[in-house]
């Protein structure tokens, strides 16, 4: 124990007293946050008015002037009456985004089968008449639907129409606040935290090769100590530097940039703990297969950067083909991310205890795949 306790202490002086390392460790995460909110910052702000121009060629007709009333209540919209022979100009200058025109007969084409179209033009094409065109259409099928009713006849129809425009709805609305761009951040800035966790658990576990490399790891064995013992201290070390790293990040998260994460800060350290297991375990079957520090280097970038691609760490796995998607699921970042994703959407832990556990296999079988390549390691002399 007194031999453990001294490698944890010997490893963690190592490793803290290159305090530009550690601050790298702890701000690359930040500038992470900052990458996320940046992304997204435009995402969740109010989507500017539409502006749009009537011309009513149907002069003193309810029905055409109801209908205006109608769109004008409409959220992010705003009506205004322009003549005919300024519409068009209105219109190619940008001072209206759309165009509403109402023929001659309009209201009364309501009782016929055939009934008259309403104009509806924009430069900026369907992306702005789409809108305010879904919620036309509606009001000319209730329209058509009191003219059937009505069987034709102008007086029953006008009569159904005022009941229909004076009939009191049960309907309540109750304004709710969007969480879904803040949950989209603090998803993005989990995705770049596991990028950074992987390859700062992976530099951690490479001071074993560069202490085989600089000799100091015979000197180390001159005392009564294990490899077993020695390789442990590593882990311990490597765990506090990786829950140092994800407390911060969460800190910074919260108090600062004022994420709402949609799930509780605590549940969500114990998340990523557990994925610093998982980021541990993958740091030693690298450094166990490697013979150099420049060989793990190596693997570390084939590795970590093409599966947080496909794990959809750096961009959102739903943009991505659905053959990668099932790829993703072979690996530890995807569980982590849908573990978030499904916590954020209203799931209860428990009910996400499968990809818990998916997520500990992964790090049980890295840990036993590096302890095994340790064990039979016969170059220089094994680690346990």
């Amino acid at each position: 124990m007194r031999e453990m306790i001294w490698l944890v202490r010997r490893m963690a002086l190592s490793t803290f007293k290159n305090y530009k390392l550690m601050l790298l460790y702890l701000c690359l995460p930040v500038l992470g946050i900052a990458l996320a909110s940046s992304i997204y910052s435009g995402s969740g702000s109010e989507e500017s008015l539409l502006r749009v121009g009537v011309v009513n060629h149907d002069d003193g007709q309810a029905v055409p002037v109801n209908m205006v009333e109608y769109i004008r209540k409409l959220d992010q919209v705003e009506v205004r009456e322009v003549r005919a022979e300024e519409a068009e100009g209105l219109l190619a200058n940008g001072h209206i985004d759309a165009l509403l025109t109402f023929p001659k007969g309009f209201a009364v084409s309501m009782l016929s089968d055939q009934p008259t179209n309403v104009g509806l033009t924009s430069v900026q094409g369907s992306q702005v008449t789409a809108y305010i065109k879904s919620y036309v259409n509606a009001y000319i099928e209730n329209l058509l639907s009191i003219g059937q009713s009505s069987g034709g006849e102008k007086a029953k129809f006008d009569q159904m129409y005022t009941n229909y425009l004076q009939a009191q709805s049960g309907l309540s609305a109750e304004t709710v606040e969007d969480h879904s761009v803040q949950h989209r951040k603090s998803a993005q800035t989990v995705g770049y935290l596991i990028v950074l966790m992987l390859f700062s658990a992976v530099s951690l576990s490479g001071i074993l090769l560069k202490e085989k490399e600089n000799r100091t790891y015979f000197r180390v064995f001159t005392a009564p100590v294990t490899g077993r013992a020695y390789v442990a201290a590593n882990i311990i070390v490597n765990l506090a530097v990786m829950l140092i790293q994800v407390a911060v990040t969460l800190v910074v998260m919260t108090r600062f940039f004022h994420m709402d994460t949609g799930i509780p800060v605590i549940q969500m350290f114990l998340l990523l703990g557990l994925f610093a297991l998982v980021a541990v375990s993958l740091a030693l079957a690298i450094v166990a297969f490697s013979s150099s520090s420049m060989v793990a280097n190596g693997i570390q970038t084939m590795v970590i950067i093409p599966t947080c691609l496909v794990a959809g760490c750096l961009f959102p796995i739903t943009t991505m083909p659905t053959f990668m998607q099932q790829a993703a699921q072979f690996l530890p970042q995807y569980w982590l991310l849908d573990t978030v994703s499904g916590l954020q959407h209203g799931e209860q832990l428990s009910g996400m205890l499968l990809n818990l556990a998916i997520l500990l296999a992964f790090a049980l079988v890295l840990a036993l795949t590096a302890a095994y390549k340790f064990g039979r390691n016969r170059e220089m002399r094994s680690f346990i």
